[in-house]
């Protein structure tokens, strides 16, 4: 199929930006205005700060992701990592445990989920990560985000958002579509003073990859950066993109240069359905804290370590960052590769560094990931 064609109930394309053309959307760009600009800036210059520093310093995490509730207002067929029951962590137990990442150094702290915007005093939990130091971001469905809510967000200090868009239109597997969030990304647009990351998905039941390359086109013309991945169906299993999903992914990908994982094989082996061979830092230099407190490996392996984050030690994340994950070979979680990219050259691992891992898959089994 042409790129240009949609499947049948897909929005029409702009034949000269090749975005979708919905209803009461407009193509207005982000305009950087001069405060944007200096946030931007000083942005920078702290990210390039925390590269340095994890540089020179392996025993400190470089990003943890935490969860402020477990409850999300969406069902995507694909993810495992919500549920519709839950309530949110007390405010004052997750100003304690940003506080505990704080004191192990923690350069980058996003929060995600469920959805984080469901928690009533997140705003809170953002100036506490900002009060440590850490870089603060989020990772959101949108559905909730409104001009009011955007500004404060600014208020609170947010510095990184970023929104997964599955499909133009909403279909069985996801709700998250261009058609829905169009608006909302026009909000942000006008309204967003933190970077926004725009992220499209091939893989996994979508049912059209072509839209892919109308979200990624969508939002660069909004301004936004855009990246790409790649979704498996529910059994988690790695197998190679079709032709047609390969097509639209080389393609997004080289509309979007800046990506970090064009850096590295990562995410080209994981297209071709082939492992990886690289050093895993989960535990060290990437931590997952959970609803209830505990350090994870990450959100597909939840079990191991099990420690909560008040207990967690310099003696962890050193025996972590040289400990080799069984599950890292067909390992597709890609910010924890792009997290243990920074030492890939550094500290050889051994498998007997840690026991059997008891999470949601095993040493020698595929993970499934959201």
């Amino acid at each position: 199929m042409s790129l240009d064609v949609q499947a049948s109930n897909a929005a029409p394309i702009n034949p000269t930006t090749g975005a979708a053309k919905l209803p009461g959307t407009v193509p207005a760009r982000r305009r950087m205005t001069a405060r944007r600009r200096i946030l931007a800036a000083e942005r920078r210059l702290r990210e390039l700060q925390s590269i340095g520093s994890a540089l020179i310093d392996t025993s400190h995490p470089y990003m943890a992701h935490i969860v402020p509730m477990r409850r999300c207002n969406l069902a995507c067929t694909y993810c495992n990592e919500f549920d519709d029951v839950s309530k949110p962590v007390a405010i004052a137990e997750m100003r304690r445990r940003v506080d505990e990442l704080g004191r192990l150094g923690t350069s980058v702290i996003t929060i995600s989920g469920g959805e984080p915007l469901l928690h009533p005093e997140l705003d809170d939990v953002i100036k506490r990560i900002r009060h440590t130091g850490a870089i603060a971001g989020m990772i959101t469905n949108g559905y909730l985000l409104m001009p009011e809510r955007i500004e404060r967000l600014n208020a609170a200090g947010l510095d990184h958002m970023q929104i997964s868009i599955d499909n133009i239109m909403p279909d069985e597997v996801s709700k998250k579509s261009l058609k829905v969030l169009d608006a909302k990304l026009r909000m942000l647009a006008e309204h967003a003073d933190f970077h926004v990351n725009i992220n499209s998905v091939v893989g996994g039941g979508i049912q059209s990859p072509e839209d892919a390359l109308v979200i990624s086109k969508r939002a660069l013309e909004l301004g936004f950066s855009s990246t790409i991945g790649i979704i498996h169906d529910g059994s988690g299993q790695l197998k190679p993109l079709g032709e047609r999903e390969r097509k639209v992914w080389e393609e997004v990908r080289s509309l979007t240069r800046r990506s970090y994982s064009r850096f590295n094989h990562f995410q080209e082996a994981i297209a071709n359905g082939k492992p990886n061979e690289w050093r895993c830092r989960a535990g060290s230099r990437y931590l997952y804290i959970c609803e209830n407190g505990l350090v994870h490996y990450c959100s597909q392996q939840r079990g191991y370590p099990g420690v909560p984050i008040a207990e967690y030690s310099r003696a962890d994340i050193e025996r972590e960052f040289v400990t080799e994950k069984g599950c890292a070979p067909n390992c597709t979680i890609s910010c924890v590769h792009q997290v243990s990219y920074i030492d890939h050259w550094r500290a050889p691992q051994h498998p007997e560094a840690a026991p059997p891992m008891v999470g949601h898959g095993t040493g020698s089994e595929l993970v499934q990931i959201q």
